[in-house]
């Protein structure tokens, strides 16, 4: 009689685990459609590029302002509340959104209010959602779970990207921003029903500035910690105004208009994909050095589009870019998991988004007077150069090349919690603190 073999879940891959899962590719099919439909809301109002960029600055500065605030937070309470509270934020603003446009003539001052609450409540998100995820794993098959987990997001990116563009194209922008709406309201369910009775308790504290200052203190006493953050400080603004300003500008004059850069934007998305599939089978000992190598090819778009190559080689370049880039992301949460003790995991994480996001609306101001100054092709080899520039620097860091990745007989050894900070003996020199 045959028997029947019933697939269960990985052992990494618990409840908490599994529903964030879920949520986020909920949330990434929702929000990447909104974005399109945003930027086309903007326009059938009457508004400009101008208008379309005041919208999405209007996101991004309280993301900056309040990511801090939102880390500290998210250390104090239950971090599954601090989720669900923020994704009912987003779940309001895009729904008045979605109605703003479906009733006709929404104003500007309107849908920058509303896109600045949607930032608001990103802020708070982040650092809670990503100290949630970094806490819901544990043991050494936590890189593969982050790898699965960023696999499914970028799939569902991708996705979302294009059902959104089709959405917009067949019943408008305002019925997909009432989507988002929706898949924000989802989203929230399933986070409500996020298990925490496994996180301690947390002490009283001596108010948010001391949350702040201890954070601070745990973050800047770690060279690998702050030296990879003021490196994606520096790469992300460049690469940001790359692509989001010069690309568009390339494909326009060079490579035949919007559809060959979002071709190349697709296969940028799609070796994102891959590359989460490589790093669930892949487990580097040295695990920020690796990842630090694969930095260096996010210099190598700019670098086409200074050129400009044709398509095809711009779409082999993206798709490596991506399949490198992501290799980094997994190492990097692996290395937070590892080293970060639990309960100051959204506060690192809120300084960890802070310098990542901070220069990039000030990269984005700056393009166009550089384009002017220097010329479109010398602005993009200065990007490229910039990004090898700050990855070579930081490989100087001796904490980045040596730290490693912890082994099954040393957690034996000298069992510790998730997340806490290695055993002395496993230290890399350089001093972690």
């Amino acid at each position: 009689m045959p028997t029947t073999v019933l697939r269960r879940r990985p052992a990494w891959a618990g409840r908490n685990y599994s529903l964030l899962t879920a949520a986020a590719v909920v949330t990434n099919l929702g929000s990447h459609g909104a974005l399109i439909a945003a930027a086309f809301a903007v326009l059938g109002a009457g508004g400009d590029a101008g208008d379309v960029g005041l919208v999405a600055a209007a996101r991004t500065l309280p993301l900056v302002l309040f990511l801090l605030i939102g880390g500290a937070v998210a250390d104090r309470l239950p971090r599954h509340r601090v989720m669900v509270a923020a994704n009912a934020l987003n779940c309001v603003s895009q729904a008045a959104f979605a109605a703003l446009v479906l009733a006709g003539e929404p104003r500007l001052w309107q849908m920058m209010l509303l896109s600045a609450l949607g930032g608001t409540g990103q802020a708070f998100f982040s650092p809670a959602a990503e100290g949630m995820l970094l806490s819901s794993v544990q043991g050494e098959q936590a890189g593969r779970a982050f790898a699965v987990f960023r696999m499914a997001m970028h799939g569902a990116t991708l996705g979302g990207a294009a059902l959104g563009g089709a959405m917009v194209a067949a019943i408008g922008p305002g019925w997909v921003l009432a989507a988002d709406a929706a898949a924000f309201a989802a989203a929230a369910a399933l986070r409500a029903f996020l298990d925490v009775k496994h996180v301690p308790p947390r002490a009283p504290g001596g108010g948010m500035l001391a949350d702040l200052r201890e954070g601070w203190r745990e973050f800047s006493g770690r060279p690998w910690l702050w030296g990879v953050v003021v490196q994606f400080s520096v790469a992300n603004a460049v690469v940001g105004a790359a692509d989001a300003v010069y690309g568009p500008l390339v494909a326009r004059d060079h490579l035949g208009g919007a559809a060959p850069w979002g071709v190349a934007l697709a296969f940028f998305g799609g070796g994102t994909v891959v590359g989460a599939l490589v790093m669930t089978r892949w487990q580097p000992r040295r695990m920020l050095f690796v990842g630090t190598l694969c930095v260096f090819p996010l210099a190598l778009p700019s670098a086409a589009l200074a050129v400009p190559v044709p398509v095809a080689v711009l779409c082999a370049v993206m798709f490596v870019t991506g399949v490198s880039l992501e290799v980094f992301g997994v190492s990097w949460m692996t290395a937070l998991h590892q080293e970060i003790p639990e309960d100051k995991l959204s506060r690192v994480s809120a300084y960890d988004w802070f310098g990542s996001v901070a220069l990039v609306p000030a990269a984005m101001a700056l393009a166009g007077p550089a384009e002017t100054a220097f010329g479109r092709t010398e602005a993009l080899w200065g990007c490229a150069a910039l990004v090898v520039v700050v990855t070579a620097a930081v490989l100087c860091v001796p904490d980045v090349r040596d730290l490693r990745r912890r082994t099954r007989h040393v957690t034996e050894a000298a069992p510790e919690p998730a997340g806490a900070p290695a055993a002395e003996p496993e230290r890399p020199v350089g001093g972690l603190t």
